[in-house]
């Protein structure tokens, strides 16, 4: 079985930190597993861990499978362990992009934390090198970089470099599409605004339909494109009708929360377009798509074939370390220096996440991970395919690399969503300890973003229980 061996520690500054676990196949005694129960919450019970949560946690803070939430002691790869050790597959875990608990990326954290940790004001190496790689894998003019924290820090450093660059405030976003929780990004957000308790659609921001070729107005792989992004024009129009000048277009290079969408063909092209045209900046966000997930590049916007003016970029950043950053052209970088105060932001770039970035990007490089999401997506959609065949409520597969949807219907020809048979499929899975989540307007759509290091082998162990679950779920 699967089982920890010792774990190491490693000498800086005199002072002894963990630093890694590995892993061996043995029979023997699992000599961690006594002290990791101790560090998931030592006598507490899980139901004491549960009310002191409850009691203590805002409640709009959510927990999966919740009133019987798991509780998640300890993972590795593309697996994550409970209290009792039991192994659970990890079918959605974007951010741990690498693999859970990647050594390499722990043993740079525990290292440099025991070196220095400070703020970026401060000349460090690892800043100079981790900025001189990480804009190494754009396409000029995007050439720079700012650090900072979460996706939703980006996306608010975004929007301000595309009001500062237009001296404009009205954005152009797209339908179910998610940039974060701050204020401006939920302006941006329909996923959030648009919700029953959200703001409401401000009138500073024009939405795009989503471009959904299987449920949308336009469902030819060719022309819908060009078709959907030709609203762009329209939007621009409404802008400028209203007294007021386009300050960008922020859309998402892949539409993860709207339901795993597949941009089509020449959409950005003609968004961007329409929106330069009229003086406004194009972001991509690449926050949960990027750093290789589509087995193909290292950003799914390569895929449309545009150079955007800003991307944002985060989760799989620092494989679950706090890593965020917005990258841009030098000229935009310095109509904002010389139109705002300096830009300080306390531990975005600090020497910690600098080391850990880089480790993330030797180990993409190393283990050729873009290459294997490519094989290992491949073969994911080949089987789902073969899934859809056996099983009329799969209306639709979609997706490339590790990122893959599958959505319910009631029926395929009228394409009417089925939110219960989605949702009881999930909940089947996790009793047979896969993980999975359901998403989309209708949630009705079952997405799969697994951490990096999901295998083949994970694709066989995943269609036979997901064969089954369908087959329990719908009583056949």
């Amino acid at each position: 079985r699967r089982v920890r061996e010792a774990v190491v520690s490693t000498q800086s500054t005199g002072m002894n930190f963990m630093s890694l676990l590995v892993w061996k196949n043995e029979e023997d005694e699992d000599p961690g597993f006594t002290e990791q129960k101790k560090l998931s919450g030592g006598s507490l019970s899980k139901e004491e861990i549960y009310r002191l949560r409850k009691k203590h946690v805002a409640n709009a803070c959510i927990l999966f499978y919740d009133p019987n939430p798991l509780q998640i002691v300890r993972a590795r790869g593309q697996y994550m362990y409970d209290e009792d050790d039991n192994e659970y597959l990890d079918c959605i875990n974007n951010v741990c992009h690498v693999g859970h608990c990647h050594p390499d990326v722990v043993a740079a954290a525990c290292r440099q934390m025991g070196i220095l940790n400070t703020n970026s004001r401060y000349l460090s190496h690892l800043n100079s090198l981790y900025s001189e790689k990480l804009t190494s894998l754009f396409p000029q003019p995007l050439d720079t970089v700012f650090f900072v924290n979460s996706g939703s820090e980006a996306t608010e450093l975004a929007l301000e470099l595309c009001r500062v660059w237009n001296e404009a405030t009205d954005f152009i976003c797209v339908d179910s599409g998610y940039h974060g929780h701050t204020r401006s990004a939920i302006t941006v957000s329909n996923y959030k605004f648009g919700h029953p308790r959200g703001i409401g659609q401000p009138d500073f921001i024009q939405m795009m339909d989503l471009p959904d070729t299987y449920r949308g107005a336009y469902r030819d792989e060719e022309t819908a494109g060009e078709k959907y992004g030709a609203q762009a024009e329209t939007l621009v129009q409404n802008i400028q009708n209203r007294g007021a000048k386009v300050a960008g277009f922020i859309g998402e290079s892949a539409l993860s929360c709207g339901g795993q969408i597949i941009l089509p063909p020449n959409y950005l092209k003609t968004v961007y377009r329409a929106v330069r045209e009229a003086g406004g900046l194009c972001i991509a966000d690449e926050v949960q798509v990027g750093f290789g997930r589509c087995g193909t590049g290292m950003w799914v916007y390569e895929t449309q074939g545009v150079v955007p003016d800003i991307v944002t970029i985060g989760k799989p950043m620092g494989n679950g370390h706090p890593i965020a950053g917005v990258v841009t052209t030098r000229d935009i970088a310095e109509k904002y220096r010389l139109n705002r105060p300096e830009y300080f932001n306390t531990y975005g770039g600090n020497p910690v996440s600098m080391a850990v970035g880089l480790a993330v990007l030797d180990v993409i490089e190393r283990e050729g991970l873009v290459r294997h999401a490519h094989r290992t997506g491949e073969l994911f959609l080949q089987e789902l395919r073969l899934l859809k065949e056996r099983h009329s409520c799969i209306g639709d597969v979609r997706g490339f690399g590790l990122f893959l949807g599958i959505e319910f219907v009631k029926c395929r020809d009228t394409r009417e969503p089925d939110e219960h048979t989605a949702v009881a499929v999930k909940k089947e899975m996790y009793r047979n300890r896969i993980i999975v989540s359901t998403e989309g307007r209708y949630n009705n759509i079952v997405k799969i973003k697994p951490p990096m290091s999901f295998d083949q082998d994970n694709v066989t162990h995943f269609i036979k229980h997901f064969d089954r679950a369908i087959y329990q779920v719908r009583g056949q």
